[in-house]
């Protein structure tokens, strides 16, 4: 996995522990930021974009749980790793229930920490592929959207939410699966129960027995204290499997058991646990496909398609498509500190005849981009990726590249194309650092690089002090 983006803050306040987990982190690639206390993480969380948390539960004015909360009021879907000694582990899965990630109980192996930063980092990349949006007038649950698909799954929400049965969402990355699960929850009579979310695909196979229904102490190398699973965490509440194509065919039989007995027996345990839990699953595959092909158990599906409520593609909600746009456009403004005012008409109709593969997602990726590099009151036809059609550096006259006039063509092909190559890095990387007040860490965000990678390419063109010449604090290594 590439860990390469991926930010770590680490809230501890006990200095050696700090420093071993920095270690460890950084060991596999992560860029790993400290706080010795709740306060002073949340700071951290304020100037950097941090991916990953991971907290101690017990610290000295704010604690890991109230740092939960504080983090969950802001950004819910940061996932939140807890630290416990074993005799809080009870206090931990409390946590859990309150959003938290997962935990790790002390004394901890390196393999156990491991596993559970990697499945927290897979979930972190996976849900850069969905939908994010927040409450908006021109929509309903927290969606938006007022063409008539979009309407009759709101319909439908409301038909089915306050109901026991399981819904099966369907709909290609980027549509909002996520989003619907959650208003099933959040308008049923269990919303002030557990809403505990998996996503299938960012759990090794030989892992989500355990993950799903815990493990008691000694069932395995490195199962050093019992552990409940996501059915027990859910119990009363809702669970919400994501990408549940993913699952082998040996755990899809004791997932089917589960969801029809309402019972299951924990990895290593002789006794059986009884639940209940309201079930949501979500994919972006063709199930009756995978069932054709054998890799999908037929009496599963039709467990789990009790609803069916499919999200249509972002290309076939063309009435939807200005609501979004403006949406977004409002949204990293305010993050850019910019005051683009709107998408010029050409633009729009670029966007209206856009198939748009990546759903809601690919156009947020789009504005934000737009808005970025837009120092007008509209984004243009000029400020669009080519890929999606911008305005293409090939003449429409002659299909010819224009030759700038200061190009020498006895200098070499490569030598020319390395030099253009690096004035277009270096005024990308001016822009970003403009946009983002020479913040370095949100910078690198926006050029989609690492904050390694941006310092090195600051020191390559001279970059690193400010234009006043004066050394710029935020590039320093902390």
């Amino acid at each position: 996995m590439n860990t390469e983006l991926l930010q770590i803050l680490v809230a501890d306040d006990e200095p050696n522990m700090r420093k071993v987990l920095r270690g460890l982190l950084e060991h596999d690639g992560y860029e790993v930021h400290l706080a010795e206390n709740g306060a002073k993480a949340l700071d951290t969380l304020e100037n950097n974009h941090i991916d990953i948390v991971i907290t101690d539960l017990r610290m000295p004015g704010m604690d890991g749980m109230d740092l939960l909360k504080r983090i969950n009021a802001v950004n819910e879907d940061l996932p939140v790793i807890m630290i416990t000694a074993h005799g809080t582990v009870g206090t931990a899965v409390e946590a859990i229930k309150l959003g938290a990630f997962d935990y790790i109980t002390k004394p901890f192996e390196r393999r156990t920490l491991r596993d559970i930063v990697s499945k927290a980092a897979r979930t972190c990349e996976l849900s850069k592929k969905d939908a994010t949006l927040e409450r908006d007038p021109a929509g309903r649950f927290h969606i938006i959207g007022k063409s008539e698909p979009m309407q009759e799954i709101f319909e439908m929400v409301d038909r089915v939410a306050a109901t026991p049965s399981t819904v099966l969402i369907t709909g290609e990355s980027g549509t909002g699966k996520e989003l619907v699960a959650r208003a099933l929850h959040e308008n049923s009579t269990r919303v002030d129960a557990p809403y505990i979310r998996v996503n299938c695909a960012a759990i090794p196979p030989t892992l989500i027995e355990s993950e799903l229904f815990g493990y008691e102490k000694g069932a395995f190398t490195g199962a050093d204290t019992e552990k409940p699973g996501r059915f027990e965490l859910a119990d009363k509440g809702t669970l919400f499997l994501d990408e549940i194509g993913e699952i082998s065919l040996e755990m899809q039989v004791k997932l089917l058991r589960a969801i029809q007995e309402g019972e299951f027996e924990r990895v290593g345990a002789v006794t059986t646990t009884s639940v209940n839990v309201r079930l949501i699953t979500a994919t972006n595959t063709d199930l009756k496909q995978r069932i054709a092909y054998g890799l999908f158990r037929e009496d599963l599906f039709y467990r789990l398609n009790v609803v069916h409520i499919h999200l249509p593609p972002l290309r076939e909600r063309e009435q939807d498509l200005a609501l979004l746009t403006d949406f977004f456009l409002e949204k990293y403004n305010e993050r850019l500190q910019k005051s683009v005012q709107k998408v010029d008409p050409s633009a729009m109709e670029v966007f209206l005849s856009y198939s748009w593969p990546g759903n809601i997602r690919e156009l947020e990726n789009v504005i934000e981009r737009c808005v970025l590099f837009c120092d007008d009151e509209a984004i243009g036809l000029q400020h669009l990726p080519p890929d999606i059609g911008g305005v293409q550096t090939v003449a429409p006259s002659t299909g010819e590249i224009p030759i700038p006039g200061d190009i020498q063509i006895d200098a070499g092909l490569k030598d020319q194309v390395k030099a253009a190559t690096a004035n277009l890095e270096k005024q990308l990387i001016v822009k970003a650092l403009e946009q983002t007040k020479r913040n370095v860490t949100r910078a690198a965000r926006l050029l989609k690089i690492s904050r390694k990678s941006l310092q090195t390419k600051m020191k390559d063109f001279g970059l690193r002090d400010d234009p006043t010449g004066e050394s710029s604090t935020e590039i320093k290594k902390p």
